[in-house]
């Protein structure tokens, strides 16, 4: 069975847009105890938070996204970020590497982690 692998960029960034999308969720959880001001407020600071977790997420993949090295993709010509010595073409999910020791070897994550 095939592993399904994504850019690493794109995977935080939809990290960061769930946690927006879930704030809102808990916020709109709040309306749910309109009579009790206390929990309401509870539930709209809680959304609130997670929202600024997102913009922080945000920033942070922001950051990173300009260390990272980019590359053109040999299958579909389109330029690509790379975070660690294996990632995921942005665009045609082609597996991508800029150590030579790699070349040719199997697609795994794991190659980014500093222990075996």
């Amino acid at each position: 069975m095939a592993k399904k692998y994504s850019n690493k960029i794109n995977k935080i960034r939809s990290f960061a847009l769930s946690l927006i999308f879930i704030g809102f969720i808990i916020m709109y959880g709040g309306i749910f105890f309109r009579t009790n001001p206390l929990v309401m407020t509870i539930f709209m600071i809680l959304g609130l938070l997670a929202i600024i977790a997102s913009t922080l997420v945000y920033f942070w993949i922001g950051m990173l996204s300009t260390k990272a090295v980019q590359v053109v993709c040999p299958n579909c010509d389109k330029p690509t970020k790379i975070l660690g010595r294996v990632d995921m073409c942005m665009h045609c999910r082609e597996p991508l590497t800029v150590d030579p020791e790699l070349e040719g070897k199997e697609f795994d994550q794991n190659y980014n982690r500093k222990t075996k």
